[in-house]
């Protein structure tokens, strides 16, 4: 199992690279409107970036946090998945990731995608681009 999600995080990756250089759009970004919307709606934000991340740029009021990788890039999908099915209890149920450039919700995405999720979101340019440089708040820690 953990073989495949490596792979399938390696075959994201070329693929975001592939597509950032074609720059196509994601059909699963949300703009900063789109995001307030969903917001309002009470649709789950995981920001999955790390603790010294939240700690220097706060994460948006309401958001769940849930590190996916680590400062080398590691991650432990199995406990990763068990924190993150008790937000999302449903594969069809809406959500939206968080990070900071929205580079590493994008994989994420895409091996959430291939497991099944079929209403994933992310933040287009992240926290620092999508969010704080629009002017918004974040809540420090």
């Amino acid at each position: 199992m953990k073989k495949i999600v490596i792979y399938a995080l390696v075959i994201a990756s070329i693929s975001i690279a592939i597509m950032m250089y074609l720059n196509k759009s994601y059909p699963f970004e949300y703009d900063t409107s789109q995001v307030q919307e969903a917001m309002s709606r009470n649709i789950p934000m995981i920001d999955i970036r790390r603790l010294e991340e939240w700690k220097k740029y706060g994460t948006i009021k309401g958001s769940h946090k849930l590190t996916f990788f680590d400062k080398k890039g590691k991650y432990n999908i199995n406990k990763w998945m068990f924190d993150f099915t008790k937000i999302v209890t449903d594969k069809n149920q809406e959500f939206i990731l968080v990070c900071a450039h929205a580079n590493r919700t994008k994989v994420v995405i895409d091996f959430l995608e291939k497991s099944g999720y079929t209403n994933a979101h992310d933040l287009k340019g992240g926290i620092n681009y999508g969010w704080i440089d629009k002017g918004l708040t974040t809540v420090m820690h």
